[in-house]
């Protein structure tokens, strides 16, 4: 050996288990955000960004790009929305979507979930329906209406029909997605421990499979949503009440443009809604539990 070199001393069990004790008492997670920097790069630039939609749409009215009764103002479509207040129909029609809304994706989850298993767990099934359903998820739900309104006629049930039909491919490919990432390390690893059926299921597979799935809850809601307002645009009735979509149709039939602007930010409010109180949050959780918080604000 050289002079001067020195040798690192060799790791004995007392350093590794130093080390070991170092890596348990580290944190759990990561510290958590002031306040004021969840304000600043999670609250303003969002509030930036509608201030100059809102700017950029007032200038556009001011040059008269449209004439005022194709492109009102954005405090025209303010007093459309205050006159469904003081008429005490807002709430009303959001409250008949948003349940609608609600009932057929939770009813299109237990469907979705019950198919992607199943197709998970036989293969010959999986080959057989697996490209109908990629092609039913890429088929604009818009097209089953008439279909439905065949079928049910002009009733909850063709609204519900077409809910599922737009939301239930989505959650199963999810859900395949999800399966087909599962490490099979975790798979054998269950089964030398015991896990079987309903326990490997449980414990194993769909906590392994969680991203893909919730990726495919997240797309499905926003894919049932969108065929609630192709439903209640086209299936338009008295019986069936009036929901945000039977109330967009009525708005373009009186050429009020206020209200069909108005109505269609009541539709795009409730969609950012659903994804900031719910998915957000269950995606941060998932993330987190993975060690994953870091990766993605």
């Amino acid at each position: 050996m050289a002079a001067g070199e020195t040798t690192a001393p060799p790791a004995t069990t007392a350093t590794v288990e130093a080390g070991l004790d170092a890596l348990d008492s580290a944190p759990a997670g990561p510290a958590r955000t002031p306040v004021r920097q969840i304000l600043r790069e999670r609250v303003l630039p969002p509030v930036v960004a509608a201030v100059l939609v809102l700017l950029a749409w007032q200038a556009a009215y001011e040059a008269e790009l449209k004439p005022d009764y194709l492109l009102p103002s954005p405090a025209d479509v303010w007093r459309a929305l205050s006159d469904q207040w003081y008429e005490g129909t807002l709430f009303s029609t959001v409250w008949t979507s948003t349940q609608r809304g609600a009932l057929g994706f939770a009813a299109a989850v237990v469907l979705g979930t019950a198919l992607g298993l199943l197709l998970g767990a036989v293969r010959s099934l999986r080959v057989g329906i697996g490209p109908v359903l990629s092609g039913l998820q890429s088929l604009p739900s818009v097209a089953w209406v008439p279909a439905a309104v065949v079928w049910f006629g002009l009733t909850d049930a063709t609204i519900y029909a077409v809910v599922l039909l737009g939301a239930v491919p989505s959650i199963a490919n999810g859900l395949l997605a999800g399966v087909d990432q599962v490490p099979p390390l975790y798979l054998r690893a269950g089964r030398v421990l015991g896990a079987t059926g309903t326990a490997r299921l449980r414990h194993i597979l769909l906590p392994a499979a969680l991203p893909g799935y919730l990726a495919g809850l997240k797309q499905g809601w926003a894919f049932s949503w969108r065929s609630l307002m192709a439903a209640e645009l086209i299936a338009s009735s008295p019986e069936l009440g009036l929901g945000l979509g039977q109330l967009l149709e009525n708005a373009r039939s009186y050429q009020d443009m206020a209200l069909v602007l108005a109505t269609i930010g009541e539709i795009l409010v409730i969609g950012i809604a659903v994804d900031l109180l719910i998915f957000a949050p269950l995606e941060r959780r998932v993330l987190r539990a993975r060690g994953l918080a870091g990766v993605r604000g």
